[in-house]
């Protein structure tokens, strides 16, 4: 495994990597590779383990949400010919080294500095130094919108072509960051070929479900980055933008809830009412799989 540092020179972001760690804790609670290790790793000197006797409806359903936001991704890589992946802002997430265990990957898995210097000591605690990789993980930091450190990490892979995954980033950034961004994924894909899979296509909801309330810690983090308002319309609306930004759907993830482990924990702690009413709340999320217009 192999790891370097590109520092981001614009905005700072670093105030969103707590979030990660809140999201590893969640992970804990699934059968995500590496989650329910890292996350006791990383609340150290404390004993972190799971509480399935949570019976906060709202706790359950965060869960469920990003065990299937997770899972997702997983789906639409699936039977793809491309070993060059690069996951950008991918947190505490390690699905870079359960790739490498299983596969001839070359997996690049990047996030801010402050995230990285802690994963880093998270992958030596998780692996035994013996251990055989099927592929190749570097484990980098970057700022996703710096062109020039983009530019520089895809030149770690050998040649073919790339797909690059995120889960959890384009709701922190504003409509001109997102297209910053497009801008980098473009000129990479044109130049070599492949994907972007994305799982944060999130619309904006008119529904209100005072079961599923959130604290007020979560409230504040939320409106400090404005994540409701970095959110799209519409389906309609984001798909739009993406075809002006150069992208089609290649594939959208369909909703695979029944192989989420918290399903249960969520249905066991709902009344028939209250799961009624979220069959019928409607998508707010979706994971699509991009290539390029042309």
């Amino acid at each position: 495994m192999k790891q370097e540092e590109s520092v981001p020179n614009d905005r700072d972001y670093s105030s969103i990597s707590p979030s990660a760690r809140a999201l590893l804790f969640l992970k804990g609670f699934t059968d995500i590779p590496f989650a329910l290790e890292a996350a006791k790793l990383i609340s150290r000197p404390d004993h972190y383990q799971p509480d399935f006797s949570i019976k906060d409806l709202a706790f359950w359903a965060r869960v469920l949400h990003f065990e299937s936001r997770y899972k997702s991704i997983n789906q639409l890589l699936a039977g793809l010919p491309v070993q060059n992946i690069l996951e950008i802002s991918s947190g505490f997430s390690f699905r870079g080294l359960s790739s490498v265990l299983n596969k001839e990957a070359y997996y690049i898995d990047t996030d801010l500095p402050e995230v990285i210097v802690t994963k880093l000591s998270l992958l030596e605690d998780l692996l035994p130094p013996d251990v055989i990789l099927h592929g190749e993980l570097e484990t980098l930091a970057l700022n996703a919108l710096d062109e020039a450190a983009f530019t520089a990490t895809v030149d770690h892979f050998p040649e073919g072509g790339i797909i690059i995954v995120n889960e959890g980033l384009l709701v922190y950034l504003n409509m001109d960051e997102k297209r910053k961004l497009c801008h980098n994924i473009r000129q990479v894909l044109r130049q070599r070929g492949g994907y972007w899979i994305t799982a944060d296509i999130y619309v904006k909801s008119r529904k209100s479900f005072p079961e599923l309330k959130i604290n007020d810690e979560l409230q504040e983090f939320l409106r400090e980055h404005r994540i409701d308002e970095n959110k799209f319309n519409s389906f309609e609306e984001a798909a739009a933008f993406f075809k002006a930004e150069g992208f089609i759907i290649d594939k959208e993830a369909e909703a695979e809830h029944q192989n989420s482990g918290s399903l249960k924990y969520l249905r066991a702690n709902a009344s028939q009412e209250q799961l009624d009413n979220l069959r019928v709340a409607g998508r707010v999320r979706a994971t699509w799989r991009l290539k390029l217009v042309d």
